[in-house]
């Protein structure tokens, strides 16, 4: 099978666009190897001005990835592009040891990423062909079978993958024509691994009955991205009145809507936030567990990589999975500032501020969190119930554990920015303490 030089050199010319800072996921193998060797050549002719890096992710699964990574770096230094090599952590005991690895290799590209650059991969047709069956097999949608895009943003930037109208034996015969040398990853033969046993098993059966199987399936999955682009379209106006200014979603306006229109605009607000789709039946889940929830429940979903969708005032929020801090206890040596946890930020002693007693000398000043028991407060006639209370404050659910509270000894004093215990009431003629809570973070989103 040809390949037209010209033709990939063009599709790459292309996929970059007027960008000239590229860092290129580098491994060795074929497909890597072509893509750096061309972009080096277009430096080297249409592209002077091109600058190009060059990133091995040492993944430590192979003990030849040592040996890789010196292959690389001399191949790198031969072709004098800057090269680094980027150690990660694998931890397969959640996703499984591809997914795992895949995570570990993108947060790395994030990492090593400089402004104003792109990353450019090299999948090609056939990784193209194996991601849409992989997907059908998960049971995926049309998101999910629209595969690989050719560009898609990428921390505050863009992932391309210039290669994916090139078969990886149009890849072989572009590298044996350079002279190029690559490496064989020996697991690539490991059967156990979905992708090897579609590359080695299935794969050869499709194309050999249908010489155009990849060529088919690349153009489905083009069509639906496209379908994909046209829903987010129409229902770009209803997801913008329906999310606040804050990034939750209001869900009055959504119980009106079909389960097919609901369910729609749930995948575009996860989207909104750069979360990987939940299945059909996790969707479900959430309406029936959550939004559904009965009025005074305090619902949660736990999504993949510690997230958590929250109701709170007919609003979905999506969420952090938060640490507990309950049972932190901080001494707070006045008058200087103290450092809270979890990048809460810190409390400061002010000139004006929230005004609560001074502590006495012998009533120790201690920061804790999560508030229990009958509270009374300044401005309400009787002590209620800490749930009962935060709830006619307005204060959401995560956040009634995350909200610093004063102690002098074991007694409260204040819930810092939301309100003054009797027990910290400054009487006329008492020292005053002025605290203030300096953070960041939004109201809602500590």
């Amino acid at each position: 099978m040809n390949v037209d030089e010209a033709a990939l050199l063009n599709q790459i010319i292309k996929a970059i666009g007027s960008t000239r800072r590229v860092l290129v996921g580098f491994s060795g193998g074929l497909d890597s190897t072509v893509l750096l060797h061309a972009l080096v050549t277009l430096r080297q002719t249409a592209v002077p001005n091109l600058n190009i890096r060059a990133v091995y992710i040492h993944h430590g699964l192979n003990d030849k990835a040592d040996d890789w990574a010196i292959h690389c770096q001399q191949v790198c230094c031969d072709l004098q592009v800057a090269f680094y090599s980027q150690p990660v952590y694998i931890d397969p005991t959640k996703k499984g040891i591809e997914a795992a690895a895949r995570d570990a290799r993108y947060r790395a590209f994030r990492e090593i990423l400089l402004p104003e650059e792109i990353i450019v991969t090299a999948q090609h047709l056939d990784d193209q062909a194996e991601t849409f069956l992989l997907a059908l097999k998960r049971g995926s949608g049309p998101a999910g079978l629209s595969a690989m895009p050719i560009s898609m943003p990428f921390a505050d930037s863009y992932l391309i993958r210039p290669l994916l109208s090139f078969s990886r034996q149009q890849l072989v015969v572009y590298a044996q024509k350079k002279a190029l040398s690559w490496i064989e990853d020996d697991s690539n033969q490991d059967q156990r691994y979905d992708r090897n046993f579609l590359r080695l098993t299935i794969m050869p059966h499709f194309n050999r009955r249908w010489p155009h199987f990849s060529q088919a399936v690349a153009r489905s999955a083009s069509l639906c991205a496209e379908q994909e682009a046209l829903l987010n379209e129409l229902l770009q106006d209803y997801l913008s009145q329906l999310v606040t200014a804050e990034g939750a979603l209001q869900l009055d306006a959504l119980a009106s809507y079909s389960a097919i229109k609901r369910n729609a605009i749930l995948r575009r607000w996860l989207s909104f936030h750069r979360i990987l789709m939940p299945s059909r039946v996790q969707l479900k889940q959430i309406w029936q567990d959550v939004i559904c929830a009965r009025p005074d429940a305090e619902p949660q979903f736990k999504l993949a990589n510690n997230n958590v969708i929250r109701r709170f005032k007919q609003q979905l929020w999506l969420l952090p999975q938060f640490n507990d801090l309950t049972k932190i206890c901080l001494a707070w040596q006045l008058p200087a500032a103290i450092k809270l946890p979890d990048n809460l930020g810190t409390l400061r002693v002010v000139d004006k501020g929230i005004s609560v007693r001074a502590p006495l000398q012998n009533e120790k000043v201690t920061i804790r969190f999560g508030l229990k028991g009958n509270i009374k407060i300044i401005g309400r006639q009787h002590a209620r119930r800490s749930k009962k209370l935060w709830q006619e404050l307005g204060v959401a659910p995560w956040l009634r554990e995350r909200i610093p509270l004063v102690y002098y000894n074991d007694e409260l004093i204040a819930a810092v920015g939301v309100f003054i215990t009797e027990s910290g009431r400054c009487i006329q003629g008492q020292s005053a303490l002025n605290v203030k809570w300096i953070t960041d973070k939004k109201p809602l989103l500590y």
